[in-house]
């Protein structure tokens, strides 16, 4: 089922934000916890994970580390040390293997228990706009993309122990009793969101950020050696008398300092409209996707989110593209739409067809036309500027 909307964090609220370096960390507090779902971190021992469909392997992804979600009360919560090959209704995980065949990005462990790869279905979505290809053998594209789309699939993303200074920011951030979540910022440009449905489903996770995904973009922000501001509304010393005052003072401040940050620096990702795709329903709580308008004027998340059945966000964990990635989704998503008709998607992008020709180049997707096709442009784009440009 697909929706469109936007994200609504709903009884989320944030704490006061703490920052080191050009890292700011927002806490993510909820008063009550979800009930019936909780989360655990699975340690993956090989980082090369194949999925595939009986004996023909058809995508290989890196994936570090993996989550199990339980459902109601499991009397045995342990995750599995390494990954390995699972039956759909496995109650307990086998020895450890080197290298896992995982036939679904959500694979059932048990009858309340199921794995999911973080992110590995919104990367998978964020790649898959156009990925089966063009339903017309239209001449103009290469016989391989007509036949298998756009195999192979792959983005460039970087691991959070990229990022500079995030890692001592984790070591030195103060976890809050009833913290849930946490807004990950870098030089103040939001990077992530990371919810969980327990406080103490956040103490374990923490440390995993060190493992997620963030875009190229983010990774040179994070080259960027300045320290960002302390983000607080100043308490006026005068309108202190006692510590009455000051309690109400400082309550006074956190409060405009949240309502800062929730109208100036989060509304990029919950101000946004989102397509949704919901892949996978248990037990009253809902797994899936979304994906962003691919605009070039505002920042585009795509992200993986569980909501409950009275609509509370019990887990979110989001990723920031960069802004080579928008240009290559908001391709893909013309072509679909044209159903790979060049100069259908030429008209929807406001250019003609050597522009478009000229814009999948600049893409990193030429790969994806027919050879002759591009060899022709490219002639014809050196008559008009004098010179080969490859």
């Amino acid at each position: 089922m697909s929706t469109t909307g936007t994200l609504d964090l709903g009884d989320l609220a944030t704490g006061p934000s703490q920052q080191w370096g050009n890292i700011r960390l927002v806490p993510l507090l909820r008063p009550e916890p979800v009930p019936g779902l909780r989360l655990h971190d699975q340690v993956n021992e090989s980082p090369v994970t194949v999925a595939g469909s009986g004996r023909r392997s058809v995508y290989v992804g890196y994936v570090p580390h993996a989550y199990v979600a339980t459902w109601g009360d499991d009397p045995e919560p342990s995750a599995a040390h390494g990954t390995q090959l699972l039956d759909a209704d496995a109650r307990a995980p086998r020895e450890r293997v080197r290298l896992a065949f995982q036939h679904r990005r959500v694979q059932r462990l048990g009858r309340n228990r199921s794995r999911f790869l973080p992110l590995h279905l919104a990367v998978d979505g964020l790649l898959s706009l156009g990925f089966g290809g063009p339903p017309i053998a239209w001449a103009e594209w290469a016989d391989k993309t007509v036949r298998d789309g756009l195999s192979p699939r792959e983005e460039t993303v970087y691991r959070g122990e990229h990022v500079s200074d995030l890692q001592e920011a984790l070591r030195v951030f103060e976890i809050h009793p009833d913290q849930c979540g946490v807004v990950v910022h870098v030089a103040d440009a939001l990077a992530a969101v990371h919810v969980v449905p327990h406080p103490e489903d956040y103490r374990v996770l923490h440390p995993t950020l060190l493992l997620d995904m963030f875009g190229e973009q983010l990774f040179v922000y994070g080259l960027l050696h300045f320290t960002v501001r302390a983000l607080h509304e100043p308490i006026d010393p005068g309108s202190v008398r006692d510590l009455a005052d000051l309690r109400r003072a400082v309550e006074a401040s956190r409060a405009a300092s949240a309502t800062g940050h929730d109208e100036l620096m989060l509304p990029s990702l919950t101000g946004a409209d989102h397509a949704f795709e919901w892949l996978y329903e248990r037990s009253g709580f809902t797994l899936g996707r979304f994906l962003p308008s691919f605009r070039g004027d505002r920042d585009n998340h795509i992200g993986e989110v569980i909501t409950a059945a009275d609509g509370r966000v019990a887990y979110l964990k989001t990723l920031r593209l960069s802004n080579a990635q928008v240009r290559r989704g908001r391709l893909l998503r013309a072509l679909e739409e044209a159903d790979w008709s060049l100069e259908g998607a030429a008209r929807a992008l406001g250019t003609d067809r050597s522009g478009l020709i000229t814009r999948i180049e600049r893409a990193g997707l030429a790969h994806l036309l027919n050879r002759a096709l591009l060899e022709r442009h490219r002639a014809a784009r050196a008559r008009r500027v004098g010179r080969y440009t490859p």
